[in-house]
Parts: structure tokens; C-alpha cells; sequence
């Protein structure tokens, strides 16, 4: 994901550069992503407060500059399901932005977020002016489809130690070390919240991370876990 430059959201200004936004919606061109910059907003969210509801109209997405968000689904029941976290650089109702359809799922933020705005209107209003920007979108939304993909294929047909691997491995971003170091990695959110994310019980998913732990694949601490992405990769059946 993207490095956001260290601006301050009190003090308003540009929160991204063009570089930044070309690095997010991977095949825009320059023109595009300035005029796209010049129609963001910031915005600022407390921890606890819902940034959208599932169900909800899609009127905006949301670029993370900084922050931890959850996004959950929540059935008619009332059970509900964790699916990711996002952090900067990550992209927030895009989807329903584009067809104009219902938010799919809740975001909450779960610790102070800064983020940049993109009303739907002047989204159409960049794809009605550039032609090949609405292609140039479903080409990274394709991207985005084939890794929540991947991540349900890995919950459905892998066992638990190996799903947890390719968790890990998404969540490291494609991060390498060096030969014999591992990678500190906050994952920001408790063993239970873990569990469901992989598909599995929390007991459970405590005995793959010791099984992972043995294989010298991570290294766990009280707030964090270092990874040896070389060795997940291995356990995850995952090239390079």
C-alpha cells in the first residue's frame, strides 16, 4: 500500500500525493490522479465511531491515511462476522460507490483514523471526463476481487496452520527481511477476532500459531508477532 506523507489532519491540506494515489489504483495515469486528488476530502473519524452501516447508500469511498478500521458483516440474527482490517493506503466502499448500490458491509473504526473522501457524484464526474478511467477502476477492483478470493479459498480448503500462514503473508504486504531476521507484525486485534478472520476457534487457532512457532515461522510476543515470511511462504504452499 501506499506511503502517505506525514501531514497533519488538523491542519488540512493534501493528505496523499499523485504518486501515492497511482500506487493505489495500480494503472491510472498522472492527469487522472491529480484531478482524482483535487477531489478528495479529509475527514476524520473518533475510535468507536461507524464510518458506514451495511446497507447503507453508497454516496462515498474512503481512502485510509492513517488508523485501524473493522469491517464486519452482521446477519439477520444478529451473529456477526469480522472480514478484514484496513489501515493506510487501504480503499473503504468502493464497490457501492461505483454501482450505486447498498454498503455490503459495516466499517468501524477502531482506533482514531484520518481518511480521504471521494464524494460517488464526483466520482462519476472523473469517469464521465476521463473515458478510460471507469476501465482503468474495474481492472483494480478485479484485482481486489481476486485477493478477497484467494483469502476465501484459503479459509475453505486448507487446514488451519496453513490458512493462518497465508493470512499472515497477506497481512505482511508483500515485506521481505533480510536472510535470518524475521518482520515485526501488529496485527492490531485480539486472538479471538484472529479466529474468525481464518475460520477457526480461538483455542484452535492458538495451536496453529504454536505449530507455526515451532517451525520457526513466527516468533510471538506479548503485543505482536515477528514473521519469517521465507518460512511462511513454505507452510503456506505460496511462491515467492
Amino acid at each position: 500500500m501506499a506511503s502517505f506523507r506525514e501531514v497533519d489532519p488538523e491542519a488540512g491540506g493534501v493528505l496523499a500525493t499523485v504518486e501515492d494515489l497511482r500506487t493505489i489504483f495500480s494503472g491510472i495515469g498522472t492527469e487522472e490522479a491529480r484531478a482524482l486528488l483535487d477531489a478528495l476530502r479529509p475527514v476524520n473519524y473518533a475510535a468507536g465511531e461507524i464510518l458506514f452501516s451495511q446497507n447503507d447508500p453508497g454516496e462515498f469511498l474512503l481512502i485510509v491515511r492513517t488508523g485501524r478500521v473493522r469491517l464486519s458483516l452482521t446477519s439477520e440474527e444478529g451473529r456477526e462476522l469480522n472480514l478484514r482490517h484496513a489501515t493506510a493506503g487501504h480503499v473503504l466502499g468502493e464497490i457501492a460507490a461505483l454501482d450505486g448500490g447498498p454498503r455490503s458491509a459495516t466499517a468501524l473504526a477502531i482506533e482514531p483514523v484520518s481518511a480521504m473522501k471521494l464524494a460517488r457524484s464526483d466520482l462519476r464526474a472523473l469517469m464521465l471526463r476521463f473515458p478510460g478511467l471507469g476501465e482503468r477502476f474495474v481492472t483494480w477492483l478485479c484485482a481486489r476481487l481476486r485477493e478477497t478470493t484467494e483469502q476465501l479459498e484459503a479459509i475453505a480448503l486448507y487446514p488451519l496452520d496453513v490458512r493462518l500462514a497465508r493470512f499472515l503473508l497477506f497481512a505482511l504486504q508483500g515485506r521481505t527481511a533480510p536472510e535470518g531476521r524475521r518482520i515485526a507484525l501488529e496485527l492490531g486485534y485480539s486472538q479471538g477476532e484472529l479466529a474468525q478472520f481464518v475460520g477457526g476457534s480461538r483455542p484452535k487457532v492458538n495451536g496453529a500459531l504454536a505449530l507455526l512457532e515451532q517451525a520457526g515461522a513466527i516468533k510471538r510476543t506479548s503485543d505482536r508477532l515477528f514473521c519469517d515470511p521465507q518460512k511462511l511462504q513454505d507452510i503456506a504452499g505460496m511462491d515467492p
